[in-house]
């Protein structure tokens, strides 16, 4: 495809990565010729140096002859402007990045499609979503669902106490009769691992399995993972995250906000109904234990600093909290961050990204997730007439090392996928893949 990315900042830069590996002719729209020149050295994407709402420099960067059009500069106006104008340009999809929910409504996204912009995504949405799945499941780091929840991709750490702990994939299968799960990957020392049957769990691996609703307690007693239940919740940083957190959750638990700004505070205290809104600097741990740290089963750090937030994070840690989330938007931490055990990770580039890499694909994908730790993807693909997955059972076929199916949704039936699973056309299908698997994931679907 022909991809047109307007605005080099830091999800702009991503998505140009992203697509530059994916062999996408990529060309990367923005003011800053000091970050172009820098972005073109390490990214195989054409640079030119424009404004994102100059008609002549959309012409320059060749919006006419772009299958898709991302525009992600710092501010929503900019973004919808530019997609607006590269719609009227010639541009064959637009996406814009936004930060204004009231846009999502069904009747407003209509109103914005008749104005140029086919979609809209609002990263701090996606990512308030991701934080209130994750606290609404414990045990896990990341928690993703599809087929509306029927089957959904877990992220659990392995430790010493897990009784799958040492053995192997198939050996772990014989614990049980009926398996109601599938380990599709393992992250193990930076690397991602698509396992068979041989394979062996060890301490500090991040197992990614997939199961369903029923499955989940089966899971977690094998990843040695105690059930509790949350009541109270602290969300340090009053972004848009933790805005959006904590206006959902405020009815369901008892939620205390943290954040630096007292105007931002007043603001806060005067928008939420039933949060407390502490003005205060969440870095001091004096001042976490005086607004009862210590009784909080959930820590959500979510400042604009990610050094802040795994801080915060490694500190409510050791004073007892259970469950704790960070934002994380430095790339370079996300590693650190896994290995030192803070708990979920929350990443508004890799969420954009997931939510807008569908759109280069040519297989019909209702979903696509990017994760955290690790630069695999999951895809929910549907699985179409005379494709080449639906010629045998799974074992018959000649499947990808790099890629692993997990489960698959047929009308009302969901099933956990083994080697005796016949893929039919229509169905729903949840896809591991690394990045060398994902077109070969695409011819296999169509």
């Amino acid at each position: 495809m022909n991809i047109l990315i307007a605005g080099a900042g830091e999800v702009g830069t991503h998505l140009a990565r992203l697509f530059s590996n994916a062999d996408h002719d990529v060309i990367l729209l923005d003011d800053d010729e000091v970050k172009l020149r820098r972005l073109s050295r390490i990214l195989d994407v054409m640079p030119v140096k424009g404004s994102v709402t100059s008609i002549s420099d959309l012409v320059e960067a060749k919006v006419k002859s772009a299958d898709l059009f991302i525009a992600v500069p710092p501010y929503e106006e900019v973004s919808i402007l530019s997609a607006m104008l590269a719609k009227k340009l010639g541009a064959k999809t637009t996406i814009a990045r936004i930060n204004n929910y009231e846009y999502l409504v069904p009747e407003n996204k209509e109103y914005f499609k008749q104005l140029g912009v086919d979609e809209m995504v609002y990263p701090e949405h996606l990512g308030s979503q991701e934080i209130i799945a994750s606290l609404k499941q414990v045990g896990t780091r990341q928690l993703f669902e599809f087929s509306d929840g029927r089957l959904l991709l877990l992220a659990l750490k392995i430790r010493d106490n897990a009784p799958i702990a040492n053995l192997t994939l198939s050996e772990a299968a014989e614990l049980h009769e009926v398996n109601d799960y599938y380990t599709v990957a393992i992250y193990r020392d930076g690397k991602t691992i698509i396992p068979r049957g041989d394979n062996r769990f060890k301490h500090g691996d991040l197992a990614y399995v997939i199961t369903t609703r029923p499955g989940i307690p089966q899971v977690l007693t094998d990843a040695g993972k105690e059930q509790f239940e949350i009541h109270n919740v602290m969300i340090l940083g009053g972004s848009r995250i933790g805005k959006k957190v904590a206006k959902e959750l405020e009815h369901h638990y008892k939620i205390k906000l943290i954040e630096l700004n007292r105007e931002k505070t007043m603001r806060l205290a005067d928008f939420l109904e039933n949060t407390q809104v502490v003005s205060g600097d969440g870095r001091s741990l004096d001042l976490l234990k005086e607004e009862g740290i210590h009784k909080t089963d959930a820590f959500v750090a979510v400042t604009d600093n990610s050094e802040v937030n795994i801080l915060a994070c490694q500190m409510a840690k050791k004073m007892g909290v259970r469950k704790t989330v960070a934002e994380v938007e430095n790339m370079d931490y996300i590693d650190l961050a896994e290995n030192i055990g803070i708990g979920t990770l929350i990443n508004k580039k890799l969420i954009a990204a997931s939510y807008i890499y569908r759109y280069t694909m040519k297989a019909s994908v209702s979903h696509v997730k990017c994760l955290t730790a690790t630069d695999a993807e999951v895809l929910e693909l549907t699985a179409q007439p005379n494709s080449k997955i639906t010629r045998g059972p799974l074992k018959n076929i000649d499947l990808p090392k790099d890629m692993n199916v997990g489960g698959i949704t047929r009308g009302k039936d969901v099933f956990i996928a083994n080697g005796e699973t016949r893929i039919q056309p229509g169905d729903k299908v949840v896809v591991f893949a690394l990045p060398s698997g994902l077109k070969k994931v695409e011819k296999m679907f169509s």
